[in-house]
């Protein structure tokens, strides 16, 4: 039975089996699990998609069959009933591990009850034999009544297909059930129009989420059944080779639908026999061992599941295409058929029919091969009027996509209609979208078109770069829509309208990450394709060098406000000068929000746009002094000191009690801390009575997007450690923490923190819960520093993080800078914290920052003494402390 040359399915010998055997759910338990073991066996040595659907579809129908055979031949009146595959059985569509849904078709209602009991035992022998089954007993009234009803029964019932039983009565189900008696054509495709809409919605319509449900996901398998629905609706059609026939596919569109749904059912059939269970969901984990299974290598440029997934959305995104294309040739044959067909010329190339524009030749393209390009401009300025393409000219464009080569992209009119593209004061996100879609823009920047599907293998990275890319470029054109009110974007509403060509902020935001997957730096590379290109365009030298610098330091601004101390004046000093002037940090910072904010929905929030908005504002003050005089670090102290000050009386706090208690603080608190926090440490410290073993308070900072929490007491070793160990206990994830200790000894710790969702902590009780925890850990002596008990997620386990620790001296400062790139955790903070303590160095400052599954910290830390550790032999001991403690997975039960 395992010979290499035996077929994957022989139905003679599962049928002398199980007479041999009997036909028992003991002997169709042992036939399934023969059969699965031989799909494995298969599938290890070449994946497969349709002759393993085939097989199990054969497999079943036989298995089926005779248990009917078994418990209904010889029942009084079961002749009468019918046994009828539906939904993706019915289509003769069974992956590995797919459901199998069946319907037990009766005459009457009054049929099913005379044999009920039988019925009852048929199906419990199903569920017996291990299957899974989803079986449905219904009269024939009864199938019409809710296909009518709903429109997923009658899709599952278009797709019918007898097992067994009375031949009469399912002619007398599909005629019944035809489009002349219940969801008629129109009907039936405005339905699966809609529904297709909910289920996009689902997915973020978008086919490049990291962990894509083959399945369900846009450009999946159910794209091609809809197809194939609405299909055999209109046209009667049992196959999508029968589109052909109509002339609504062409031949190499057939071909793509066939070979794109061969690799997405190889796909599925990997997932369910790599889970042994319905699993549609292309999980991290199944993604690597896949890609091994389908021959995948990592190279220097690429990982192989980064290959394998490259190929995964190249061919959804193949398949998405056909998908809008198709729906809308039947929309256009079905639902608009009785509209008028009155053209109405807009140039001499296009006109509109329908509110859809089209060419006016079919020789269009070839003869005005620039016109790939004017179509999207004249989408544009129609907008109000034009619903979409039609689908004719779709498929025309698919057709002269070739015709995009060197000479059209230094063609003055194509240059010059992409430029007027770019400008238009509405739809440039939308059209380049479409543009996208159609295959227009990969062509037209090459560039681009090599980063199509290109993934990162990592949490932090939602989207392919392609669509990364067009959601970035969305994003900067909300900054011209301020009526849109969006509280990210206060600050960029402001600055928008002085920088002086937009469509520079658009350019940069499609090249900035138009060169990853290279290998190397993809922002020095991307640098010069940018620079290529608008100097193609006929961009000014200066403006095409702008464009440029902004791919080249487009990461600047995050990793700046994020990485490094920005209540430094000789960082903001360092920033200042890179940036150079007015008009590049307000480009630079429009930018920075919109890359951001098209990461991921994680990437973007609050705190991380005040820091932003702080290195702007500080930055922007720099310029204005000039960078021949930069600010000194004890103005800027006094300053603050002072705007501090200020807000005292509003805090009911004695000036005179504050400037005494201030004097035990040296410049490095002012620099550190906002003058708001300023006032607020000072009147929960000094309302505190001087006996309290610690000052415990909390607040929220709506601007920042996170709950406030200051700790202020008597410092000793391992306090900081404490202190995040129980803020981890609590669930809550530090985004950022400042540490000061005063010449006297006293320790203020600040941290801000939100919920396990991201969000402040906003019950009152539960901050009140905060600092009660907070006080019980700081009484205890020695100080305890037990673990959290929060459990890593899932998608965190499938990803390995390898430890690197670096060090650099900030010699402005005399301190030394510890950077840590690890795999995020529970008690991270706490556990760095411990290895410096037990080092004997002071940790002055964290910058806290997480990308998906990695934790890339900096930590500025002193010796004992407060100066900057330069003994390479201890900072080497920390170092190996350090990837000790973080560099071996987490421990079994987080």
């Amino acid at each position: 039975m395992n010979a290499p040359d035996a077929p994957l399915f022989d139905a003679p010998a599962v049928g002398q089996y199980l007479d041999q055997a009997g036909v028992t759910p003991a002997s169709c338990r042992r036939a399934r699990q023969q059969f699965g073991d031989r799909l494995r066996a298969y599938y290890d040595r070449q994946p497969a998609g349709t002759p393993i659907v085939q097989a199990r579809t054969a497999f079943v129908d036989l298995l089926l069959r005779r248990i009917w055979a078994t418990q209904m031949g010889d029942v009084p009146g079961a002749e009468r009933l019918a046994l009828v595959a539906v939904g993706g059985y019915g289509r003769g569509e069974l992956h590995a591990c797919s459901d199998v849904d069946i319907l037990v078709l009766a005459p009457r209602a009054g049929d099913v009850n005379r044999v009920s009991e039988a019925l009852t035992g048929f199906i419990t022998f199903l569920y017996d034999t291990g299957l899974d089954i989803g079986a449905s007993v219904r009269s024939l009234r009864q199938c019409v009544d809710e296909g009518r009803r709903d429109v997923t029964i009658a899709t599952a019932l278009l797709e019918a297909r007898l097992l067994a039983g009375s031949e009469t009565l399912f002619e007398q189900l599909s005629r019944r059930t035809g489009p002349d008696k219940m969801w008629p054509t129109r009907k039936f495709m405005a339905a699966k129009l809609a529904e297709q809409h909910v289920r996009y919605g689902k997915f973020d319509a978008t086919a490049y989420k990291l962990e894509p449900n083959v399945k369900e996901s846009p450009g999946g398998l159910r794209d091609i059944h809809t197809i194939g629905w609405v299909a055999k609706r209109h046209f009667g059609a049992r196959t999508l080779h029968e589109l052909v026939e109509h002339d609504f596919l062409e031949p190499d569109e057939y071909r793509q639908l066939v070979e794109g749904q061969e690799f997405l059912s190889e796909v599925r059939n990997g997932l369910h026999l790599l889970t042994g269970r319905k699993h549609d969901h292309l999980l991290f984990d199944q993604q690597r061992e896949l890609a091994r299974r389908f021959g995948y290598q990592d190279t220097a440029g690429s990982l192989a599941v980064e290959q394998f997934m490259k190929r995964y959305y190249g061919t959804v995104k193949g398949l998405s295409r056909l998908n809008e294309m198709l729906l809308q040739h039947f929309e256009e044959e079905i639902l608009l058929a009785r509209r008028s067909d009155r053209a109405t010329p807009l140039n001499s190339r296009f006109q509109l029919r329908k509110d859809f524009i089209e060419v006016r030749n079919a020789q269009v393209f070839r003869r005005y091969p620039f016109a790939l390009l004017e179509l999207f401009l004249l989408l544009q300025q129609h907008r109000r009027h034009v619903r979409g393409v039609r689908a004719g000219t779709v498929r025309l464009i698919r057709k002269h996509l070739h015709l995009i080569d060197d000479a059209f992209r230094a063609d003055l009119r194509c240059t010059s209609l992409f430029m007027e593209i770019i400008r238009q004061p509405h739809g440039i996100g939308h059209e380049l979208q479409r543009m996208h879609r159609y295959g227009v823009l990969a062509r037209y920047i090459p560039a681009f078109g090599r980063v199509l599907g290109q993934m990162q293998h990592d949490l932090f990275h939602v989207y392919t770069v392609d669509e990364h890319s067009l959601f970035v470029l969305r994003n900067t054109r909300s900054y011209a829509f301020p009526e849109e009110n969006i509280p990210a974007l206060e600050l960029g509403y402001q600055i928008f309208p002085r920088i002086p060509k937009p469509e520079l902020l658009y350019l940069a935001a499609l090249f900035h990450d138009v060169a990853k997957g290279r290998g190397g730096d993809h922002s020095v590379l991307g640098e010069s394709e940018a620079h290529a290109f608008c100097r193609l365009h006929r961009l000014s030298e200066f403006d095409s060098r702008l464009v440029a610098w902004l791919v080249r330091h487009h990461l600047l601004m995050s990793s700046v406000s994020q990485r490094q101390d920005i209540g430094d004046p000789d960082v903001i000093r360092a920033f200042a000068a890179t940036v150079g002037d007015q008009v590049h940090l307000d480009y630079l910072y429009l930018l920075t929000v919109a890359d951001m904010r098209g990461t991921g929905p994680t990437v973007w929030n609050s705190w991380k746009g005040s820091l932003l908005t702080a290195l702007y504002l500080a930055t922007r003050r720099a310029l204005r002094r000039g960078l021949g005089s930069p600010i000194d670090a004890h103005e800027q102290a006094l300053d603050i000191r002072h705007r501090a000050a200020e807000l005292l009386p509003a805090e009911q706090v004695d000036p005179r009690e504050c400037e005494r208690f201030w004097e035990r603080l040296d410049d490095d608190y002012f620099l550190r801390f906002t003058a708001e926090e300023i006032a607020w440490h000072a009147k929960h410290i000094l309302r505190a009575r001087s006996a309290a073993p610690a000052v415990v308070a909390t607040r929220d900072f709506p601007d920042r997007g996170s709950t406030g929490v200051m700790v202020y007491t008597r410092d000793r070793k391992y306090l900081f450690a404490a202190i995040t160990s129980t803020l981890d206990r609590l669930a809550l994830d530090i985004v950022d923490a400042r540490i000061y200790t005063s010449r006297d000894g006293y320790a203020l710790d600040a941290f801000l923190v939100t919920d396990i969702n991201g969000n402040p902590v906003s019950n009152p009780a539960a901050r009140r819960e905060i600092r009660a925890a907070l006080r019980r850990a700081l009484q205890e002596d020695p100080l305890s520093l037990k673990p959290g008990g929060r459990r890593v997620s899932r998608q965190h386990k499938a990803f390995h993080v390898t430890t690197e620790v670096s060090f650099a001296t900030d010699l402005s400062r005399d301190r030394t800078v510890v950077e840590l790139i690890c795999k995020d955790r529970p008690g991270l903070l706490s556990q760095v914290a411990q290895a410096f303590a037990e080092a004997g160095l002071v940790l002055q400052n964290a910058r806290v920052n997480t990308y998906g599954e990695r934790a890339e910290d900096a930590f500025f830390i002193t010796d004992a003494a407060g100066h900057a550790v330069t003994d390479a032999e201890r900072l080497n001991a920390l170092r190996e402390d350090l990837i000790r403690r973080l560099g071996q997975e987490l421990p079994p039960g987080l």
